[in-house]
Formats: structure tokens, C-alpha cells, sequence
């Protein structure tokens, strides 16, 4: 799978997408650190990756319509300690090997995945 990682991730949860074997860009490293979320999302939809991020503004589908993206996935852990975000990224992976993501909001937390079409 093809991401966009947002700039309030950490390179852990980076790290542990591509060591799965999915494509990953961040925001900063293609230099959109501090850009307008809009712009992000554009951006990643450009390239045909899901945007996934710590960022809840990310889940109103009004502003966002998951449609018309390749997906969104947002974090949602009951804290924002490394730890607790990568032990949601890896109880995820599986799902991501028979998922796609595409054209959905996916609402991440430590019991569930939300999804929205």
C-alpha cells in the first residue's frame, strides 16, 4: 500500500510501514511540514497514497470526504506516547494486507477500526 505519512507521526510508525513492505513518503521529507492540511491531502491523493495521521480534524467527512481521496487513516490512541501509537500500527498490519484503504476514512484506536466509505 502507498502512504502519506503526516509531519505528527513518529519515524517509528514510518519505519514500521516500510519494513512491512508498503511505500511511505512523509510530509517532511518532501518538505510540507507546516502546510495547509488541505494542501497535504491534495497532494498525497495526487499520488495515489492513503494520508495517515494523528490529526482528528482529518476525520470530518465533510471537510475531508473520504471519496475523494485515497484514503485517510486516523489515529486515534488514548495516548500519544510512541509506544502506544506503534502498538496500534502493528495490531493493524494484517488488516492492511487484505484492506484497501482507498475512497474510505479509517478511524484507528486501541480496541477497533472505524471504517467509512
Amino acid at each position: 500500500m502507498r502512504f502519506k505519512a503526516d509531519e505528527n507521526l513518529p519515524q517509528s510508525v514510518t519505519n514500521m510501514l516500510k519494513n512491512a513492505g508498503h511505500d511511505v513518503q512523509t510530509v517532511l521529507d518532501e518538505g510540507l511540514g507546516g502546510r495547509d492540511d488541505s494542501h497535504v491531502l491534495a497532494v498525497a491523493a495526487r499520488e495515489s497514497r492513503a494520508f495517515i495521521t494523528l490529526d482528528k480534524d482529518f476525520a470530518d467527512i465533510r471537510t475531508y470526504a473520504p471519496t475523494q481521496h485515497s484514503g485517510i487513516m486516523v489515529l486515534r490512541p488514548r495516548d500519544q506516547r510512541v509506544a502506544t501509537i506503534t502498538a496500534a500500527i502493528a495490531r493493524l498490519m494484517p488488516l492492511l494486507d487484505v484492506e484497501n484503504i482507498a475512497g474510505s476514512l479509517w478511524i484507528v484506536d486501541e480496541q477497533r477500526v472505524r471504517v467509512r466509505r
